[in-house]
């Protein structure tokens, strides 16, 4: 299925360079809580916004922005190309999907009946798109992100389609704004299922790793290559699909996190996952600052920010991949 096979690098779990970069990402964390229009020192409530809003969204860039990236990374690594993570493989259009298709059928669904539709239709896509892969011989890498994010298009077109004719056309217009603008105490807890999501990963890192070097080598080492598959893809739909409900659109969060890791550390999934975790944090957090600030005391959506960063980034890739022929 494709066509950049990485040689794994084994490096140090835990160096000092990393506890440095959790110190920076702390202190964008901190200056996250006391950013917004609203007093927080002056006000009577102060304190209690402070804790409805600010400490719920602080928590929801920390969870959404390691889960993102970590799930990026384990599908570069099962896909064996740079190039793919869940918004241009079309996950992210499936989770939307099955969260429309929740609110059609019931519009009063608990947030947990939206998460488990997301979830389930963003497996389901994420699976179509492995198993054409397994069958359309790529030879080109950049086909295969390609062929997601057209897929990813028949899918919002076909969500499009459906929202129009439901009167849901607005909400799905929201849910494409990704934003931690409406993330509250009591609304965001189930983002903490994308922490054991983020563990699962960690504790079977090195099975993945197997399993990106390809079917015959993993199975001539005794992995169960389609079990690891179906579970890398489980735990990506789980992350993506909580996400999507919660937060919304994140483009590109996936794909320029581990890229530029890489680029610095090789390519050991394990030994990368702090650095990725922690990149993404930082990367969501400094997005979701400009589009508080840019434009204050309004905002801009942090997909707004994301998407033009990652675009840039891809575009970076694609041609440092040229020259390198």
């Amino acid at each position: 299925m494709t066509t950049t096979t990485r040689a794994p690098t084994k490096g140090r779990l835990f160096e000092p360079k990393l506890f440095i970069g959790i110190a920076v990402v702390g202190l964008l964390l901190v200056f996250s809580l006391f950013t917004g229009v609203y007093d927080i020192f002056g006000a009577k409530d102060g304190g209690e916004m402070f804790a409805v809003t600010r400490v719920p969204r602080t928590i929801a860039l920390v969870l959404a922005g390691a889960a993102m990236a970590m799930s990026g990374l384990v599908m570069q690594m099962l896909t064996q190309n740079r190039f793919v993570e869940p918004t241009t493989t079309g996950t992210t259009e499936w989770a939307g999907l099955g969260l429309l298709t929740v609110m059609i059928i019931n519009p009063g669904a608990s947030i947990l009946l939206k998460m488990s539709g997301a979830v389930i239709a963003a497996f389901i896509g994420t699976m179509v798109f492995f198993l054409f892969l397994r069958r359309v011989s790529l030879k080109a890498s950049l086909t295969v992100p390609i062929v997601g994010i057209m897929l990813g298009a028949v899918v919002g077109a076909i969500s499009s389609f459906i929202a129009l004719q439901t009167n849901m056309l607005q909400s799905l217009g929201i849910w494409f704004a990704g934003s931690f603008t409406s993330v509250l105490r009591g609304q965001y807890e189930v983002l903490w299922i994308v922490a054991l999501v983020g563990v699962a990963i960690f504790l079977v890192a090195d099975r993945f790793t197997v399993a990106g070097l390809g079917q015959d080598v993993a199975t001539s080492v005794g992995l169960n290559y389609n079990q690891v598959m179906l579970l890398g893809t489980g735990l990506i739909a789980i992350a993506t699909g909580i996400v999507t409900v919660v937060v919304g659109n994140l483009p590109f969060l996936g794909l320029i996190v581990p890229n530029i890791v890489s680029m610095f550390r090789g390519d050991d999934l394990r030994g990368n996952l702090p650095w990725v975790c922690l990149l993404g944090i930082g990367i969501v957090t400094v997005c979701d600052l400009v589009g508080r600030l840019i434009i204050m005391p309004f905002e801009v959506p942090v997909s707004l920010i994301l998407g033009v960063v990652g675009a840039v980034v891809f575009i970076t890739l694609l041609l440092k991949q040229r020259r390198n022929g």
